[in-house]
């Protein structure tokens, strides 16, 4: 891989994993844009490695009263940072089997096309815009249940599906039940934790075994500069959200939409593989 398309993808994937337009999306659809080789499962989950870094730097003090609250449990101790891992671990569930049920059943290269992507572009665009302005935000984070969690761990099952978006669907449910949008976006960040961790040490074992040194070393470079974009997205989008709405994604999700349906049935994109 050229180290433009490393740099392009680290961008993309960088700055759409965090904010609600979908990365896994954009990643396909840069090889389909640009007539690029797809640049495979693995280093796909060699960026979401570089953007779960971004989280855990960012969200650092989350990080560790996790850490300190699981250490408080091994004493027999309970307190936020233990409960807060529990909520993550409950909400992580319904990823796990879905995932496990995707590759069980190898649907996920089938969902990889330009076709699924517009279509859930547009029905989550419409899905953000009602949860975001219909519920009125009225809940932190201190008052997630475990039911709350479990809820919107479902939701964070259906992004599997490209075009959707982890954070947006995550946030959406959020909103949903009432919660400010800084702290939607704060809880959708730490419940990628456990979900990017577990797929993505699995892809990295794997990886190490049967890569060759040429991609280890694309793979480690676009999870590097991937991490430096998300820090920066992560920034942006949490400033954002503590005085604005989700409406310019909502905006930004419709306009992309309707620019892959006019590419797929006006202009023949449909022919492309797609």
């Amino acid at each position: 891989m050229s180290l433009l398309q490393i740099v392009v993808l680290a961008v993309v994937q960088g700055i759409t994993e965090f904010l609600p337009i979908s990365s896994s999306g954009h990643l396909i659809l840069v090889p389909a844009v640009t007539g690029w080789p797809d640049q495979s499962l693995a280093l796909d989950v060699a960026s979401h490695m570089g953007s779960l870094a971004a989280v855990l730097i960012y969200f650092r003090a989350d990080v560790w009263m996790m850490l300190k609250g699981l250490g408080g449990l091994a004493r027999g101790k309970k307190g936020p940072g233990s409960r807060l891992v529990g909520l993550l671990i409950l909400g992580t569930i319904p990823a796990v089997v879905t995932g496990a049920a995707f590759s069980y059943f190898d649907v996920s290269e089938h969902l990889r096309s330009v076709k699924v992507i517009a279509w859930t572009t547009l029905v989550f665009a419409i899905v953000m815009y009602v949860a975001d302005r219909l519920f009125l935000p009225v809940r932190r984070m201190d008052q997630m249940t475990p039911l709350t969690a479990f809820v919107i761990g479902c939701a964070q099952a259906i992004a599997l599906i490209p075009g959707t978006s982890r954070s947006g669907i995550t946030m959406s449910a959020a909103r949903m039940f009432g919660f400010e949008r800084s702290d939607a976006a704060r809880y959708s960040f730490l419940l990628s934790i456990p979900a990017v961790s577990a797929a993505g040490l699995l892809e990295i074992y794997e990886l190490w075994h049967s890569a060759t040194p040429a991609l280890l070393g694309d793979a480690l470079l676009l999870a590097g500069l991937t991490m430096i974009v998300a820090l920066l997205a992560i920034a942006f989008l949490m400033a954002w959200l503590r005085r604005a709405t989700l409406t310019v994604f909502v905006a930004y999700r419709l306009i992309l939409a309707a620019v892959l349906f006019t590419w797929i049935y006006a202009w023949g994109g449909g022919a492309v593989g797609l």
